[in-house]
């Protein structure tokens, strides 16, 4: 008989509100695509580096039914630990200003508590889980435990160009151009999580062409 006594002590010592966003992740049912909730997030960084940069806001919206569900959403700010003026120009997010922000921390337990057992979906999502995975290793807590689903891959699959060897790396500008959607809040976290989402019911309109769409076929491999 083997015991795992790391994961035992680990599960003991977890916060309260880590342990309940645990919990609702062991509740979550197989669902049909239409039930299941999918919670598309973007987050704005200091860099591509998710060891040394940090995360300066995290936007997401929910969509459920086909449905984007506006009154469903969530933006934070976060505190900036780390400062690179270079990067400003393109989030637009300042060390002071005038928005309102919040620790790192404070930031982690609001975004847990909003996706709770959702599906989360993102373009280049890696990416985005990482960033939020070096905050709560920071805070001595387990990975993200949500599936997840890359609008990248879902896009390129919706070409049917994801074997070939050589992959066009498709940005989210790429899907706004190609799907024919606004590019008008782009680099926000909010706004990006928003083009996303729309960019995501279209691709699931072009691979439900015959209604038979599972939700194990939005995953990778």
């Amino acid at each position: 008989m083997k015991f795992n006594l790391f994961r035992k002590k680990e599960k003991h010592n977890l916060p309260t509100y880590f342990k309940e966003y645990q919990e609702s992740i062991l509740k979550t049912q197989k669902l049909p695509i239409a039930e299941t909730r999918f919670i598309v997030f973007d987050t704005e960084t200091t860099g591509f580096s998710h060891k040394t940069d940090r995360v300066l806001s995290i936007g997401a919206v929910a969509v459920i039914n086909n449905t984007i569900n506006v009154n469903d959403s969530f933006e934070v700010y976060v505190k900036q630990q780390i400062f690179k003026a270079e990067t400003v120009p393109i989030h637009g997010i300042l060390k002071e200003g005038r928005i309102d922000k919040i620790t790192e921390l404070a930031a982690l337990k609001l975004f847990l508590k909003y996706i709770n057992n959702a599906v989360l979906v993102g373009h280049h999502i890696n990416f985005d889980v990482q960033m939020i995975n070096e905050i709560l290793k920071r805070n001595k807590l387990p990975k993200l435990l949500n599936k997840t689903i890359d609008t990248g891959y879902l896009f390129k699959k919706s070409k049917h160009i994801v074997y070939q060897i050589e992959e066009k790396n498709y940005t989210l500008d790429n899907l706004s151009d190609e799907l024919n959607i606004s590019k008008s809040d782009r680099h926000t976290a909010s706004g990006d999580a928003y083009i996303t989402a729309i960019a995501f019911l279209k691709i699931l309109s072009r691979l439900n062409t015959n209604d038979t769409l599972k939700f194990r076929d939005l995953l990778k491999n």
